[in-house]
């Protein structure tokens, strides 16, 4: 087998993905099912479950807090009974946090943006990392930053602050693994299109007092390629990084973002 020939994920790789009822990790739960994976997601939303239950049934899912332990827990004890072990852990769990200038955000928005962004994919590497190591399907852990995570991002601190912060932990967690064959590595998405883009460009256009439209243009502007991106950007760049013909990349922090030159 040729390394052209690889470029899609192994038949039957046990995936879980987080936050994955909707948006990006929705698209990445489908793309890897639709790859032959067998796929587990947890949400902290059952509507957005049953929606995905409703369109790829052969996804199953947990409903879950990423950010709570026992929640954590028992999205494991799932696991195990539905898939029988873990190849790729997608570590994809995430909010937007409050748009506002520093000293208007309090600490609990502060604390609930790093317990959701930074804890939860904590205490689901903890979790995982056992059971990656005892996989033969080549394992691997993706960790979803942003490219708020490569560049600042005005009136977005708590944001910019976990997603820099997950950086840090992708490229010591490649270290760490990458002796017992567990590849790391974080995908930076950019302005991706979709509902919670809409609010954030929304929420940055009321605080900079121009409108939602001009907004967006400037955020199209901002990238090379004039354009945003799409969820099933992203879940292309998974699947190529948890397939074997990414098997020598690992503590790399990836931008899918069509080169977005500033925030």
């Amino acid at each position: 087998m040729t390394v052209l020939d690889s470029l899609r994920p192994a038949p039957g790789l046990r995936v879980l993905v987080t936050a994955g009822g909707s948006g990006i990790g929705a698209a990445v739960a489908r793309a890897f099912c639709d790859a032959g994976a067998r796929v587990h997601v947890c949400d902290i939303d059952r509507s957005t479950l049953d929606r995905l239950a409703a369109d790829a049934p052969a996804i199953t899912s947990s409903v879950a807090d990423a950010s709570n332990p026992q929640d954590v827990d028992l999205v494991f004890d799932d696991v195990r009974g539905t898939l029988g072990g873990l190849d790729v852990l997608v570590n994809n769990a995430g909010i937007a946090g409050p748009t506002a200038g520093i000293e208007s955000i309090d600490a609990a928005q502060w604390e609930r943006t790093v317990d959701v962004n930074l804890n939860s994919q904590f205490l689901f590497a903890r979790r995982a990392v056992p059971m990656l190591r005892q996989s033969e399907a080549g394992a691997s852990m993706l960790v979803m930053s942003s490219v708020a995570g490569r560049l600042g991002y005005a009136f977005r601190t708590p944001y910019a602050a976990t997603k820099w912060a997950l950086v840090g932990m992708m490229k010591s967690l490649a270290i760490e693994l990458g002796p017992q064959g567990v590849r790391v590595n974080a995908i930076l998405p950019g302005t991706v299109e979709g509902p919670r883009m809409n609010a954030v460009i929304a929420a940055r256009a009321a605080a900079a007092g121009v409108s939602a439209d001009a907004m967006r243009g400037e955020y199209v502007r901002k990238t090379s390629l004039r354009r945003m991106v799409t969820a099933d950007d992203v879940a292309a760049m998974s699947l190529f990084l948890c397939s074997p013909a990414a098997r020598n990349v690992s503590g790399q922090a990836i931008s899918v973002d069509a080169n977005l030159e500033y925030l």
